[in-house]
């Protein structure tokens, strides 16, 4: 590894599996410390162990706004600052409306929306005070183009889009950077009850990409000269016709 990340401090939502675990592992290799920020505990702590001691776990429910608002307190007290914040926690929900479940919808639309902007709000007075910071979401491609069969995991990422876009614009002049990176489908522990050999298949085929490419565009974001911001980057596996 090149140590593009040496003495920078990174808090993850979501962190304790699929695109997020990722992006912290990418963060730790690169000479990050990294708070993974989490609400499955024993999968967290456990996760940290393995990554090493720049690896400190945030026990979160993001879906609890007293818990949020204490997001840059808690990581500033196990890292001693902030410099990334990265947005990714999320819920999917897809299907047809006529059949579809209001409730599971307002848990994904706190989660993805919601619980997302609230934390940006916390931490943002923070590197607002020191000049500088970057603030990436994981969206999606469903935020670029609406997705037929998923039309309110397509309306919360179209939310976090319109966020990224307006928020950027309000605090470049305090040298804070806002992008998203929206990926096509992805391996996450969303498909964790999918068959070895589907899933084998489906990453062959172009259909499936691993968290891992998620994980180095971001890197790739981050690591853009001080004056350069990665609004958008769409990532997609090859046979995703969208």
């Amino acid at each position: 590894m090149t140590h593009l990340m040496n003495g920078k401090i990174a808090a993850i939502t979501g962190a304790a599996s699929g695109i997020g675990l990722e992006c912290a592992r990418t963060l730790l290799a690169e000479g990050a410390k990294v708070v993974l920020v989490d609400h499955a505990e024993e999968r967290l702590r456990r996760t940290c162990d393995e990554l090493g001691p720049h690896a400190m776990p945030l026990v979160m429910d993001l879906l609890k706004p007293r818990e949020v608002s204490t997001l840059l307190d808690q990581v500033l007290a196990l890292a001693g600052g902030i410099d990334i914040f990265h947005a990714n926690a999320g819920a999917y929900v897809g299907g047809d409306i006529l059949a579809g479940n209001p409730d599971e919808w307002d848990r994904m639309l706190n989660l993805n929306v919601n619980a997302a902007f609230r934390c940006v709000h916390a931490i943002l007075p923070h590197m607002v005070s020191k000049g500088s910071g970057d603030i990436i979401f994981t969206s999606s491609i469903a935020g670029i183009v609406p997705v037929v069969w998923e039309p309110i995991y397509t309306a919360s990422k179209f939310a976090v889009q319109a966020f990224v876009h307006t928020t950027r614009r309000q605090v470049a002049k305090h040298g804070i950077r806002v992008g998203a990176v929206a990926p096509g489908p992805v391996v996450t522990a969303l498909l964790d009850d999918w068959p070895k050999a589907k899933m084998d298949d489906a990453l062959a085929n172009g259909s499936l990409m691993p968290a891992k490419e998620v994980a180095d565009a971001v890197l790739f974001m981050l690591t853009r000269p001080k004056g350069v911001t990665v609004r958008d980057l769409v990532i997609l596996p090859n046979a995703v016709d969208l």
